[in-house]
């Protein structure tokens, strides 16, 4: 295992296009780290810069420590999972997965070999498929193949390349916790890129968000979530995004396209002398007024709203409510949507609701929220303003706990198997 640094990256075609320009980022040894962003905004650049596979124009890479700009990628000692999964299929998946290991001619013995093939088979639920060909598997066994050549390598670290993207939704599913558990159970520093904000939240310890070739912010996914450093973060992380909509301030009071209402006095210091500002709001920050709980009903704002679409999921139901923006933020907001790989259509706003909410398609109806959850936007550079940095400190403290203390139960039942093994090396089920 080895930390990762990146100084200032630059990488820049022929024609003088920076594809990733000057993005630093500290990975630590045993993190998993997320590269996320929209499609062309350099993630997959900067992981094939990492492995060796494209040169870097400026900056430095140091892996363990030691600068490898100019070292071949088969002297970086990586393991990279590609998207399409690059197995030989003429090889069994034993001899896929031992491939690795045989290019180094008489580094191994073959009981050697045959005892990481068993140790990867089995931390990934392949043993009964190790004389199969890869044409004979599903998309998500092809997979744990490539993952288990990774494991018999024991490099340094693990670089992954979009690599659920070629699966159903719900191998997708099974995948990620196949990835999240076989990163905790061996520990190993990893890079993984992503447009999916999804396998972001779920799969990462932290997420560096790009955005035309540089970092926007890398924290952790709840850190993203409820502190983004700007509307473009603010708007990619999230599912169903988050809401935005001008607000007009005056008096003391902020107007939405559903009502006007008193700033709380942490909004209006944020606010402070601008007459328009962009509001950001979460879909889970409506609700039906009639399902509010009488406690909270003193803490938040009702209004009227025109429900144009429901979708009901079982366990929530979206309303979609029509807006008209306001024409001084219409461009900024048009520009974001671009960003994000946006449609540019109708502006709407979605509301998130109990799945027990009686709203349906066309209702007028009421709705409740808490102005204090609403983050601020500056109209012009789209910075948030309602960032509370000590509240940052805090999140990012706790996932930093969090994670040395997955690690190390990690070790502790790596060490437990380890104490289990056969004379063969085969590992036996740890309870």
């Amino acid at each position: 295992m080895a930390a990762i640094t990146l100084k200032d990256i630059v990488k820049k075609y022929g024609d003088g296009f920076p594809a990733v320009n000057g993005v630093s980022l500290d990975i630590a040894d045993g993190e998993f780290v997320i590269l996320v962003g929209p499609s062309g905004c350099g993630k997959s650049t900067l992981l094939r810069m990492i492995v060796g596979l494209e040169d870097i124009t400026d900056g430095d890479l140091e892996i363990g420590g030691v600068r490898v700009n100019e070292k071949a990628p088969k002297d970086r000692n990586l393991a990279m999972v590609f998207q399409n999964y690059a197995l030989y299929p003429h090889l069994t998946v034993a001899e896929n997965i031992a491939f690795p290991l045989r290019l180094h001619k008489g580094a191994f013995t073959e009981d050697e070999i045959q005892a990481k093939i068993a140790h990867a088979a089995e931390t990934l639920e392949l043993t009964d498929h190790l004389d199969r060909k890869p044409a004979n598997l599903s998309g998500g066994q092809r997979q744990r193949v490539a993952m288990g050549r990774a494991i018999v390598r024991e490099a340094d670290a693990f670089l992954f390349d979009e690599p659920l993207s070629n699966l159903d939704a719900k191998l997708r599913g099974q995948m990620r916790t196949e990835i999240a558990r076989m990163q905790r159970r061996l520990g190993t520093t990893t890079v993984y890129v992503t447009h999916d904000q999804t396998e972001a939240m779920t799969l990462g310890d932290r997420v560096a968000v790009l955005r035309k070739g540089e970092l926007q912010q890398v924290a952790s996914p709840r850190a993203l979530y409820e502190q983004p450093v700007n509307l473009f973060v603010a708007g990619f992380i999230g599912s169903p995004p988050m809401n935005f909509m001008p607000g007009e301030v005056a008096d003391g009071q902020i107007t939405l396209p559903f009502g006007t209402f008193t700033m709380p006095d942490r909004i209006a210091q944020a606010v402070g002398d601008r007459s328009l500002v962009i509001v950001g709001l979460r879909p889970e920050h409506f609700e039906d007024a009639a399902l509010v709980e009488e406690s909270k009903k003193g803490t938040g704002e009702t209004f009227d709203a025109d429900v144009d679409v429901t979708e009901w999921l079982g366990s929530e139901l979206y309303a979609y409510v029509p807006f008209q923006t306001h024409p001084d933020v219409a461009a900024k907001l048009e520009e974001l949507d671009r960003d994000l790989d946006g449609e540019g259509m109708r502006t709407q706003f979605i509301v998130g609701l109990d799945s027990a909410s009686r709203v349906r398609d066309g209702d007028t109806t009421t709705l409740w929220f808490n102005p204090e959850k609403m983050l601020i936007f500056d109209p012009e550079g789209g910075e948030n303003l309602t960032r509370d940095l000590d509240e940052v400190a805090r999140l990012d403290r706790e996932n930093e706990e969090d994670r040395k203390a997955s690690l190390a139960r990690a070790h502790r039942n790596a060490a437990a198997a380890e104490g289990g093994q056969t004379d063969g090396g085969q590992l036996k089920a740890v309870s």
